[in-house]
């Protein structure tokens, strides 16, 4: 009676994982040799555990990554592509994310820069960082229903307010001066406080055109809110006419995002 109102107010209280771990330890003979200290521990060892997990899918499931299964180990090293090794493994320790520093991630259709942004999103998670994954047509669409939608702020936070953001597919178009003016907003709200990670097409040299140049107000303040101090992979190809692309080493479906 008195087990049965403890896992009652155990689970009451939402501790279930410790709840489960309190009944097996009730259903286990040998368990009367551990001392009280010993079992208690257990218990709550099992409970933190699995609160921990908890919140690393709930991350996980929120950043909505392209590649949920990209990991640092599966990066391919072989596949005739250039790579800073050594910069890459860095990177994966996260220690940009509180140093409010960028990652620009550029290279060719098919060369892998998606993959490489989501496994870098994945670690964020595992440090329990918020993130967001996100297409940057997605996002200026979003923005651009918000307003007719009367959310525009609520959407904007969307996507100003996790710790890392990645945006996919950065300047793939070149966006109109509206565009132009949402991406501002977004990258004046996240300067100083987080980090985002760009994939282009486009190395970070060509970015200005693409903003629409010396006919945009806002090209440089754009990316005077992104470059500096950013750290910057650029996926080369070491032989192109033996290139294979990335979604194929990776077994994506061609049909998916890089």
């Amino acid at each position: 009676m008195i087990n049965n109102s403890t896992v009652d107010k155990l689970i009451e209280m939402r501790l279930t994982a410790m709840s489960d771990a309190f009944r097996q330890q009730m259903a286990d003979p040998n368990m009367k040799e551990v001392s009280f200290e010993e079992r208690f521990g257990i218990m709550v060892d099992i409970e933190y555990t699995r609160r921990k997990n908890n919140r690393l899918d709930r991350l996980i499931r929120n950043a909505e990554f392209d590649q949920a299964d990209a990991s640092i180990m599966g990066i391919d090293y072989t596949s005739g592509r250039r790579l800073n090794k050594d910069l890459i493994k860095r990177l994966a320790y996260c220690d940009y994310i509180p140093e409010h520093r960028n990652i620009f991630i550029t290279g060719a259709t098919g060369s892998g820069k998606t993959y490489m942004a989501c496994a870098f999103g994945m670690e964020a998670c595992k440090q329990h960082f918020k993130t967001q994954y996100v297409r940057l047509p997605d996002l200026l669409i979003d923005l651009e229903h918000s307003r007719d939608e009367g959310n525009y702020k609520k959407v904007m936070a969307k996507y100003a307010n996790p710790v890392l953001l990645i945006i996919d597919e950065w300047l793939l178009l070149k966006p109109s001066p509206s565009e132009s003016k949402d991406i501002f907003e977004l990258l004046h709200r996240r300067r100083k406080k987080s980090s985002t990670i760009f994939c282009s097409q486009y190395r970070h040299e060509g970015w200005y055109e693409q903003l629409g140049g010396d006919d945009s107000p806002l090209a440089d303040a754009i990316l005077d809110r992104i470059v500096h101090d950013a750290y910057k992979i650029n996926i080369e190809s070491i032989n192109p006419s033996k290139d294979v692309s990335m979604r194929e080493v990776y077994g994506l479906n061609p049909r998916a995002s890089e």
